[in-house]
């Protein structure tokens, strides 16, 4: 039967990759639903043109009349911002891929959730910020949701059915451009610099969260609510060929792990397949060409970044989402020439420390609105800090 899908976040590397499985499968395994973009009109247009959708949700409304020009004489339904990408989210559909980058996406995912229906999950600041809220709107509706960061997805694939069994997780990490890297080369790093990463390749915001290790971080929190499990029980390693992707340790010693070559197109499809696998256009592994698989404890000097996202899982509370907020606002400055590279840690952790004071991080926000207010001062904090870097 036809799988109808949405894909929230189209325009990004996620959404790109997704369609690219879409484009490559036989006619009439998928029906496009919905796809959306935050104001990337040439790159949803030539997508709308190409897969038809039934709808497109573009969330800057200044940004509607080229859209309109671009999609002339095409029957497609379109709509413009931010609740015509709550519209999309809740069309009627199998699968739903959300990959809207950072806390922009909390509001159309959980639209989505509370459809019901399969979610790959993509966008893992859902989690972060507003975890309990999230995993409650997933028990209420029935929605099977399925991790597609490919550490999440590792391990899904490798969970048993009975977790009793489970001692730990293993995270593994790349280590990003700067694993080698000195403190002092640290200081000097540049927004090219930082945005080569040797290994993966993605958008600008997740790219710099891997140089910092930040990503690695929310991947931490992001575990921890997947798989209902505390920060205690999960690790971190540095793996720079990104091989093994992530692995499961039992009780009686034995550790399984799922391996792939790099490419986002594998955990993409293993979600947009579930139950069933299906064929992704991927290199395989040439195990007699792979001559060694290498780990390393994370340097937690050099990248405190992971520190500072554990810290933040184990205080709970608000604690997770002013991490996030903190660290979204920090980057985009980075990213804009504002701070330094050695900044954004700092930036993040003078906001943890000075919301810590004023909200003792002792309750989770209890719904989206108040996530996203949370995260709103949190900005401003940062904003009033950079002035002091």
């Amino acid at each position: 039967m036809t799988k109808r899908i949405t894909v929230l976040g189209s325009t990004g590397s996620i959404g790109k990759n997704t369609l690219d499985i879409v484009r490559r499968a036989a006619a009439g395994t998928y029906d496009v639903v919905a796809l959306t973009a935050n104001s990337s009109v040439d790159i949803i247009a030539e997508q709308a043109a190409e897969f038809q959708p039934e709808f497109i949700a573009l969330a800057d409304e200044s940004q509607a009349e080229a859209l309109r020009g671009r999609l002339a004489g095409l029957n497609i339904e379109m709509g413009f911002g931010p609740e015509a990408l709550l519209e999309a989210a809740r069309r009627d559909a199998d699968f739903t891929m959300a990959a809207i980058i950072g806390s922009a996406g909390l509001k159309p995912t959980l639209a989505a959730v509370e459809q019901g229906g399969h979610i790959g999950l993509a966008n893992k600041e859902c989690l972060v910020c507003a975890g309990e809220t999230f995993m409650a709107a997933v028990r209420a509706s029935g929605a099977v949701l399925l991790p597609v960061d490919s550490e999440h997805n590792a391990i899904f694939q490798v969970l048993e059915d009975d977790p009793k069994g489970v001692k730990r997780l293993i995270l593994t990490a790349s280590g990003g451009p700067f694993r080698e890297a000195s403190l002092e080369k640290l200081k000097t790093v540049t927004r090219e610099d930082a945005l080569n990463h040797p290994v993966w390749s993605m958008g600008a915001k997740i790219s710099i969260d891997s140089a910092t290790l930040m990503n690695k971080g929310l991947e931490l929190i992001e575990a921890s609510w997947l798989f209902d499990r505390p920060s205690a029980d999960i690790d971190v390693i540095v793996h720079p060929q990104s091989i093994i992707h992530s692995m499961v340790e039992y009780i009686d010693g034995s550790v399984l792990a799922q391996l792939g070559s790099p490419d986002m197109r594998t955990p993409i499809a293993y979600a947009m397949g579930w139950p069933d696998r299906i064929a992704a256009p991927v290199e395989r592994l040439d195990f007699a060409k792979i001559s060694a698989l290498t780990f390393f404890e994370p340097d937690l000097i050099k990248f405190p970044a992971l520190r500072l996202a554990r810290e933040a899982l184990e205080a709970g509370g608000e604690a997770p989402c002013v991490l996030n907020a903190a660290n979204e606002q920090a980057v985009a400055a980075f990213l804009d020439g504002k701070i330094p590279f050695l900044g954004i840690a700092e930036l993040v952790e003078a906001a943890l420390e000075k919301h810590a004071k004023a909200l003792s991080f002792s309750t989770a926000p209890d719904c989206a609105n108040a996530v996203m207010a949370l995260d709103f001062a949190a900005r401003t904090t940062v904003d009033e800090q950079i002035v002091n870097l």
